[in-house]
This record gives structure tokens, C-alpha cells and sequence, in this order.
């Protein structure tokens, strides 16, 4: 049998024999390629042949056409009894109208303005037709169908081949409204005709103990399948080919990275930290001094440390980088801490001096530099840093600035590293005159499939244990949707929680009606394991502001004598600072804020957050509200008050948080509710390095497989010299942008 379509254009012709990266153009034609291009950003045949099916659908199973169901998909076999073209009445143009019989009934087609179907549906014509049934005054029709004529004299019986036609899977590809599905598999088609052969991606061995497919053939059967059996087999080579590139690619950085030297950083007997340490008025968790231990090693070495430090909100991640800071200090070196908000710098700074001591704060010299200082006060602190005075620089992008020069950067602590780009990191990191020592900090609990994905190129260590003397958190779903009259019960125990002389949070997500999403911080990528704010469950409900509540407090019969303050992005520098100062030294009973607060701010008497609209938040932004309260001994009331609806995505993420205290819990839960998409795409690193086949919320062991295979492979005395299949994989994987996203992750 043949397929018969639309003729075949000169944009479309098979150049004859083309690799994987061949341009595109070259192969399916100028017109062709330029919406490839457009629509996906392909560009060579190896991208166009990456752009997998999503999904395969089928024909269906052969219908008679005495039983032909209305508004569904059926495949016929018949013959072609009656063909004409006629003119349209209403507008411009002609419809070929096609009668067919399978001997027990009549079936009319249609196409519109397609006059040179007459060439191919000549009465007589037998073949396999599928579409779906229409009712059109009366009678019965497809448009437009898909279908596939018998050769004349051809010997396989009409039955079996049209139940083989019928049944094989069609792939269904993303496509736009520019460039259809249709097209793309013709386009894939004319690719495939071509395509030499290739070099094997993945080892011959490997390949044979895991039962997977030569690369050809894989991109062959999940393009041009015959079988369910085919594409799926194509998709596990595909997939796993897919995770031993990117895990290959990450140990090979981790290896690059690892080559160069530093200095090692290592405290003193007599030095800094141990002065700290034996000032310290509480002792170490044993999380802590694990992973305290473990960044001492690495800061030992003349290889530069590169580590991730994840720990629950309130774990002390922050005591472990002091620690960190002072033996960079003890070796001679400076310390950057780079913060992501002015409110959360300033805040370091102070936690900082206050842990050193009047003592050694003179000697290390704690500085500040943000955007928002005076012009004589940036002087004065870019002076302190490029002497070598200032040992310990806290600040935010102000940092990365050309005319701040550090005297001798020995280590970079990014906290909060979803907050920033990895321009702006490397930015910090170039500033050392040897590489500095980069210590990454996260209050954002990353499973572990994600961290193997992501930051598969640092040792990453966790801080689960919270320091002991902590009242807790109570946390609890305020839902309005069912129970409209909860909000003033919420503002109730908010003022019940004053008059005892506590203090209360107030998170809003916008600053004004005006403005919908807080700007605060600066853009930055999206945070593995962290859901951006959205997925409105009640669009129309009206959004909380500081402004909108404010005046709500401040009318409120039993909150309106309490001392309240505003708290938000837009703010100035000073203002921001000098609210939080007053919040801290309980001059305000109650602060109205947006997500400025979200990291960092450190108040233990405050007792209560109330956050609104909690549905327009994530998962992991709910959990760390929840954590600016129960720091201290005062007991913790976390009231998420939501409109959204049960049932939806958004009041499964709140109820999820509510349930649950456990931040490792929440990230997994976070990525079972997510769209994969939002795990790992071009946020990461700007460029064509989404995922394809492969999913972290689901492929945690092959990716721990490949991972194993990826270091066998490195470990080789020819390494990837041995694998060129492998090597040229990587190198059409990484384009140069995403080299240096590696290299600066």
C-alpha cells in the first residue's frame, strides 16, 4: 500500500544522505524550517528528530458501515463508488465530495477546496478511510479523512492489511497553530529517509545488559512505529540515552571544575573560630557538625569547594557559613555572603556581628553593601573590602557591581541560590584572584532526584535536625470558599495573640491593587522544587494587598489600637530597615507584608502568620512564611487563608503544607503535584536543556543508573575520547550558553 496526502512541494524534497547536524533547512526546505525554527527553535536535524511524539493514537478498530457511530473516530475499508466537484454556494471555493461503500452502506467525503483528490478517488479505488462521523442534514459524512488506497493487483487481503493500518500507532507531536502535527511527522518522515548511520550514544555493553536499541533504530521506531512494543522500546533507549548525557555532562564539569586549584581555607588554633565557637551559649545539632565537618574537608583541599547545603527553615544554615566565614578569615581571606533582599543583607549583617561579639566584630570587620547606601557610605564600605579590612561582606547584587574589588575573596556563601541567576553567582565567583570556595545555601528542601538533575556537579549536604528548645508551629486551613465568616475569626486570634504580647505576620501577594505580584526581588530563576506563584483557584475573587488589608486591620474593633507597620519591596532601603529594627524590638504589634519577609527574618516573639490568599503561593514559599515564626519558645499559629475551592491543584498545595511540618515531605509532594516543566526547563539555563523524555518525578533510579554508568565511563583511562557517539551526543546537548550554565552552576 501507499500513502496518499497533498503532493509533495520542493520545500519538502529529501536531499539524500544527512546527519544530526545537518541545518534543518537543508533537508525539509527553507519555508519548512523557518517555522521549525520559529515554533520550536530547531535547527538541525538532530533537534527536529529530539522533538518526540507527546502521545499515539490509532485508527481504531474496523467498523462497518451500517454501524457507524456519530461523533466518533471509525476506519473503514471500502471502495470508491461516485466522486464529483461542485462549487460552494456561500463563498468562494469548491467541495470534492467522494461516495463510498463497504457493500452494505454508503459514506460520503469531504474536502474542501482540495480539487486534486479527484487525481487519486476514482471510482473503483479501494482503500482504508478514517476520520470521524459527522451528521450533516441527514447524512452521514467524514471530512477531511485520513486514508491509505490498495496498489492495484496488490496481494496482501484487504482484511488482515487494513486491520494492520488501522491498528499501528500514529504519533501525535506539540505542535503550534503554524505547523501542525501532520506536518511534523512528514517532516520527521523526509529526516528519517535520509539520516546515515550514526555513532551509538550509549556503550555496546550497556546497551546489551539493559535490553536497549541502537540510536538509529531508537529514533526510527518512536518516530515510525508499527507497534506499541516499538515506541516503547524506543522510549527506554531514548530516555535513558537522555539521562546518561546529562549526567555525563555534569560529572565531566564536576571533574573540570575540580581540576583547577585554590587555596585551602582553614582555621587556626587560637583563631577566630574557635573563639566563636566556645562564645557559642548553645551546642552544635549533630547535623550541624556533620555538615560543618564536611565543608571544613572540602575547604582543606587545593581543589576548590563546591557545595549545596539544603536544611529546614530554622536549621541554623546560616551559623554553619559563619563558621565557614571564620576559618576563610583564620587562612587570611574574605568571605561574600550574597543575599537576595536588602531586609534579609541587613539582617545577616546584624545576626552576624551579634554572634561575633564586640571583640571580634573589630577585628573582622562585618560590612554592608546594598544599592540603597549613601554615596560616602558605599566608599566607605568598598574601601574596607578592597584593603582587606572588611573579612566578612554581606550584600546583595550591589556586590557584583565592576567597581567592587575584593582584596582576597577565599569564599562566596549565596543563601537563597533560587533567588539568582547564574550569571550573577558567577559574577561574585570571578572576583576572586584564585577560585574562591562556593558554599550554596537553600531553605528549600530538593529531593533527591532533583539534586542529581540539577545540581548533579555539587556535593550536597542537609540539615534536617532544628536546634532543640522550639515551641513549634500549629498550622491550619482557613478556607473561604466553604466558610466565608472564618476571615474575621482569623483577624480575632490574630489580635487574641497581641493582647498575650506576641506579634503577627501578615503576608499579602500584591502591594496594591495596582500591582498584582509582588516585584521584590530580582529576577532570578525559577527555584528547583519550588511551584511559582499562581494557579488562581478563584479568579475572581478579589486579591489581598497591603493596602486593601491594612485599612482592614485598622478597622478592625480589636486591632484597631495595635501598633501596626507595612512592610514591602517598593519601600526604600532605610524605611525597609528601620521597619524591621522596630518589628525585631517589639516596637510594632503587627507587620502587613508581602514575601519580602518570605527568607531570613528572625523574630522569636513573633507568634502568628497569617498568610492570605495562600493559594497564590507554592509550596515551598507557604513553608517558609511558616518559618519566620515558632523560633523561639513562643508556640507558632500558621493560618493559611485560601478561597480556592477543595479539589483544586491550588487548595491541594495549602492543605498539603498545612499537614505537614516536614520540608523534605513538602518537596516531594511538591513535585508529585507540579507540572514537570516547571522542575526543569530553559529557566535552568536559558537554552534548549529541558528535559525530553525523561522525568525526575518518575525516573529517580534511571537517573541514579546513569549516573553510575556516567562515572564508569569517565573513570576509563580513554574516558570519553573512547565514546565518540557519546562525546558528539554531548556536544550537540550543551550548546555554549549551556556550557557555561554547567560550568557556573
Amino acid at each position: 500500500m501507499n500513502a496518499r496526502s497533498a503532493p509533495a512541494t520542493a520545500d519538502e524534497a529529501p536531499p539524500g544522505g544527512v546527519g544530526l547536524d545537518s541545518r534543518v533547512a537543508g533537508v525539509v526546505g527553507g519555508r519548512t524550517a523557518s517555522a521549525l525554527t520559529k515554533a520550536f527553535g530547531i535547527a538541525t536535524v538532530g533537534d527536529l528528530l529530539a522533538h518526540y511524539p507527546r502521545r499515539y493514537a490509532r485508527r481504531g478498530e474496523l467498523t462497518a458501515l451500517t454501524s457507524l457511530p456519530v461523533d466518533e473516530q471509525v476506519t473503514i475499508v471500502a471502495e470508491v463508488r461516485e466522486a464529483r466537484e461542485r462549487s460552494m454556494r456561500a463563498r468562494r471555493g469548491s467541495i470534492f465530495e467522494v461516495r463510498i461503500s463497504d457493500g452494505s452502506g454508503i459514506l460520503l467525503l469531504t474536502f474542501f477546496n482540495q480539487p486534486w483528490r479527484s487525481r487519486e478517488l476514482k471510482p473503483g479505488v479501494r482503500g482504508i478511510f478514517a476520520g470521524k462521523v459527522t451528521d450533516y442534514h441527514g447524512t452521514l459524512q467524514l471530512a477531511h479523512p485520513d486514508y491509505e488506497l490498495f496498489e492495484e493487483g496488490e496481494g496482501v487481503p484487504v482484511d488482515e492489511a487494513a486491520r494492520k493500518w488501522a491498528m499501528a500507532p500514529i504519533p501525535i507531536y506539540p505542535a503550534t497553530s503554524t505547523i501542525t502535527s501532520w506536518q511534523l511527522q512528514k517532516a520527521m518522515a523526509v529526516a528519517l529517509d535520509g539520516l546515515h548511520a550514526l555513532d551509538e550514544v550509549i556503550p555496546a555493553d550497556v546497551r546489551r545488559a539493559r535490553g536497549l536499541l541502537g540510536h538509529r533504530d531508537a529514533l526510527e521506531l518512536v518516530h515510525r512505529p508499527k507497534t506499541d512494543a516499538d515506541w516503547r522500546a524506543a522510549r527506554d533507549t531514548l530516555r535513558f540515552q537522555e539521562a546518561l548525557v546529562l549526567q555525563t555532562a555534569l560529572l565531566d564539569q564536576r571533574a573540570a571544575s575540580r581540576a583547577v586549584s585554590t587555596i585551602p581555607r582553614t582555621s587556626t588554633a587560637g583563631g577566630t573560630l574557635e573563639r566563636l565557637d566556645a562564645a557559642l551559649p548553645f551546642t552544635l545539632t549533630g547535623d550541624q557538625q556533620r555538615v560543618g565537618d564536611e565543608i571544613a574537608r572540602d575547604m582543606a583541599s587545593h581543589e576548590p569547594m563546591n557545595r549545596l547545603v539544603q536544611g529546614e527553615v530554622g536549621s541554623g544554615k546560616t551559623l554553619v557559613a559563619l563558621r565557614a566565614m571564620l576559618a576563610t578569615a583564620d587562612s587570611g581571606g574574605q568571605s561574600a555572603l550574597l543575599a537576595p533582599t536588602e531586609v534579609l543583607a541587613a539582617q545577616h549583617l546584624r545576626s552576624i556581628a551579634a554572634a561575633l561579639g564586640p571583640e571580634l566584630s573589630a577585628q573582622l570587620m562585618p560590612t554592608l553593601l546594598t544599592g540603597q547606601l549613601s554615596a560616602s557610605e558605599r566608599r566607605k564600605a568598598t574601601l574596607r573590602i578592597v584593603s582587606g579590612q572588611a573579612r566578612i561582606v554581606v550584600g546583595t547584587h550591589a556586590l557584583l557591581g565592576d567597581a567592587v574589588t575584593f582584596f582576597d575573596l577565599g569564599l562566596v556563601v549565596v543563601d537563597e541560590q533560587h533567588r539568582f541567576g547564574v550569571e550573577q553567582r558567577e559574577a561574585l565567583r570571578l572576583k576572586g584572584s584564585t577560585p574562591p570556595h562556593v558554599l550554596v545555601l537553600t531553605a528549600t528542601p530538593i529531593p533527591r532526584t532533583i539534586a542529581m538533575t540539577v545540581f548533579g556537579d555539587l556535593d550536597v549536604s542537609t540539615i534536617a535536625e532544628l536546634p532543640a528548645g522550639r515551641a513549634g508551629i500549629e498550622s491550619f486551613v482557613a478556607p473561604l470558599a466553604e466558610h466565608p465568616g472564618w476571615e474575621r475569626r482569623v483577624f480575632e486570634r490574630a489580635a487574641e495573640e497581641i493582647e498575650r504580647g506576641h506579634q503577627v505576620f501578615v503576608v499579602c501577594p500584591a502591594i496594591d491593587a495596582k500591582h498584582d505580584e509582588e516585584a521584590d526581588a530580582p529576577a532570578a530563576e525559577t527555584p528547583a522544587g519550588v511551584t511559582p506563584a499562581g494557579d488562581p483557584a478563584a479568579p475572581n475573587a478579589p486579591r489581598a494587598s497591603v493596602e486593601s488589608t491594612l485599612a482592614l486591620v485598622r478597622a478592625h474593633p480589636r486591632l484597631g489600637a495595635a501598633r501596626i507597620g507595612v512592610l514591602h519591596g517598593r519601600l526604600p532601603s532605610d524605611e525597609k530597615d528601620a521597619v524591621m529594627r522596630a518589628f525585631a524590638a517589639h516596637d510594632l504589634d503587627l507587620l502587613v507584608a508581602t514575601t519580602v519577609i518570605e527568607v531570613g527574618v528572625d523574630v522569636p516573639n513573633a507568634s502568628t502568620m497569617v498568610v492570605l490568599d495562600a493559594d497564590r503561593f507554592g509550596v515551598s514559599q507557604l513553608h517558609q512564611l511558616r518559618g519566620r515564626i515558632g523560633r523561639g519558645s513562643v508556640a507558632g499559629l500558621c493560618l493559611f487563608v485560601t478561597h480556592a475551592e477543595q479539589g483544586t491543584l491550588a487548595r491541594e498545595r495549602v492543605d498539603a503544607v498545612a499537614a505537614t511540618l516536614d520540608g523534605f515531605e513538602l518537596a516531594q509532594v511538591d513535585l508529585d503535584l507540579r507540572q514537570e516543566g516547571d522542575v526543569l526547563g530553559s529557566t535552568q539555563s536559558g537554552g534548549r536543556s529541558s528535559l525530553k523524555l525523561l522525568r525526575v518525578t518518575r525516573d529517580g533510579a534511571l537517573i541514579a543508573e546513569a549516573r553510575e554508568e556516567a562515572r564508569a565511563i569517565l573513570a576509563t583511562a580513554e574516558g570519553l575520547e573512547g565514546q565518540p557517539g557519546l562525546r558528539a551526543a554531548l556536544a550537540r546537548r550543551l550548546d555554549d550558553d549551556e556550557r557555561d550554565f554547567l560550568a557556573k552552576n
